[in-house]
């Protein structure tokens, strides 16, 4: 038998079934991974044993749960009561939330075994994991590149096999991009689609929290686990949730799948460009229609969302001031004069500098002035994005893309050039500013053994036909079982 660890949820599930294994002895073989690969990689900013230990306890009568014993990563921007988040950031140092986020407590529901924290960008500020205070994390394929972002730590411990499954949240790409740099696979659902109550907010119109997983199987098991309906939410859509893991049919016959041809441009890498289109072919080889679609505003979509989620991200980061939770500078001025001392100087230590870009571009485009020139004209342009996929999703099933423009980059290499960076979310976020789902997953390596990503986006609440098609794809190829060695 393969080590635990490396194991699926679906494989997992079988052996408890049968009764060959136990959640504890799942638990310690992949805490033994965590020790033994963490250390390179990055991945976890918390792992608390003590925790596991009497997770493990209180899950003795949850045998039927759905995640029953399936260690679980957490982005460190999901409320576990108790437990350290921090968003990556120094100003939540030593925050323990009073409360879980709704997914956490489902999760446990089921009888999960929650891990640990991962790493990611600073409040998920970023695209490749290295805005953290705790460090960048490293992309096991290669470890000079960069596992992608914001949720790099989650995606990263999936693909060393230091977790089963793992959360992370999704603003403009930032489940999809690090799935695809790190060969794994990385669902970002429809806006409403699961609660976000108890995720810590960066742009509150765009935030999803969605599974990282192994394959696609088990990508439809932890949704079956975490969507629906929560009235802590006021954004969560009241539509009934189906048994995700029925569309994991072999067949795609007679499906339509659009091939936007913006996405195909210059700056695509070409070996990534290459492994999109051999899946393309494979789609239609196994009984798919691929035709060629027009997205003409995908051109604005990376504007449109550096001015929208700034300015979101500058109205829900001014409530980390010192005050009420998190860092409190002790500085000279904020100890001995007015209060706005004390609020310059604990933001000023508290945040990084991709934090205080976002802050201050937000602000701005918010500004009196300004708002009708930016942020209103930003929105009208968010509109009519919509409008491109709700009239391509009248004739088509799905629509197929590249998740990412380049495969994994190396460390440090974009860091200082904050445009460069933006730009890795380029196919991504449409997604986003439209509400809809979409799924990534491998298709592909390299010359230099780095993974490449394609990505299926559907019209809101299709996440059935998104998973239809991942996973004839997916039984029909082998890349989801490549592993890096470390």
């Amino acid at each position: 038998m393969d080590e635990l660890y490396s194991l699926t949820c679906g494989q997992i599930r079988k052996l408890y079934n049968s009764n060959k294994v136990s959640p504890a002895e799942v638990a310690e073989s992949v805490l033994k991974r965590i020790d033994a690969v963490d250390g390179k990689i990055g991945a976890l900013v918390n792992v608390n044993k003590d925790s596991i230990k009497s997770q493990l306890l209180s899950i003795k009568d949850k045998k039927n749960g759905a995640f029953y014993g399936i260690p679980v990563v957490i982005k460190d921007n999901i409320c576990v009561k108790g437990e350290g988040t921090t968003c990556a950031s120094l100003i939540l140092k030593d925050f323990r939330p009073p409360y879980s986020a709704t997914v956490i407590e489902r999760l446990r529901q089921e009888g999960a075994v929650l891990i640990g924290k991962a790493n990611m960008d600073e409040f998920a500020f970023g695209s490749s994991c290295e805005t953290s205070c705790y460090g960048p994390t490293k992309n096991p394929w290669d470890l000079n590149r960069i596992p992608g972002g914001s949720s790099g730590g989650s995606a990263a411990s999936v693909c060393a096999d230091e977790t089963i499954a793992a959360l992370g949240s999704d603003t403009g790409g930032s489940i999809r991009q690090p799935a695809s740099l790190c060969g794994v696979v990385g669902l970002k659902p429809t806006y409403g689609r699961v609660s976000r109550y108890g995720l810590i907010a960066f742009a509150s119109s765009l935030d999803q929290i969605g599974p990282i997983t192994k394959n696609i199987e088990d990508a439809a098991i932890l949704m079956n686990v975490i969507a629906g309906y929560d009235p802590k939410d006021s954004t969560s859509a009241k539509i009934p949730v189906p048994d995700y893991t029925k569309s994991l049919v072999n067949d795609v016959k007679g499906l339509k799948i659009g091939i936007p041809k913006e996405y195909f441009v210059e700056g695509l890498d070409r070996e990534v460009e290459a492994a999109v289109k051999e899946a393309i072919k494979k789609l239609e080889s196994l009984g798919a229609r691929c035709d060629e679609v027009s997205l003409p505003h995908t051109r604005y979509a990376v504007s449109a969302y550096y001015i929208i989620a700034p300015a979101e991200a500058s109205s829900n980061l001014a409530r980390f001031d010192g005050v009420r939770y998190g860092l409190r500078s002790r500085g000279p001025k904020a100890a001995n004069q007015h209060l706005i001392d004390m609020y310059k100087e604990t933001r000023a230590e508290g945040f990084g500098n991709e934090a205080k870009r976002r802050i201050i571009l937000g602000t701005y485009v918010l500004s009196s002035g300004y708002y009708d020139a930016y942020y209103l004209k930003a929105l009208k342009v968010r509109t009519k994005i919509k409008e491109d996929l709700d009239n391509v999703f009248k004739e088509f099933d799905c629509v197929l893309t590249p998740t990412s423009p380049t495969p994994a980059f190396k460390i440090g290499e974009k860091l200082n050039d904050p445009l460069s960076m933006y730009l890795s979310d380029i196919f991504t976020i449409p997604v986003n500013l439209a509400g809809i789902p979409a799924i990534s997953m491998p298709c592909g390596f390299t010359a230099g053994g780095l993974p490449a990503g394609l990505q299926l986006m559907a019209k809101p609440f299709g996440e059935e036909t998104l998973f239809k098609v991942a996973y004839t794809y997916e039984q029909n190829t082998q890349w989801h079982k490549r592993k890096p060695r470390l």
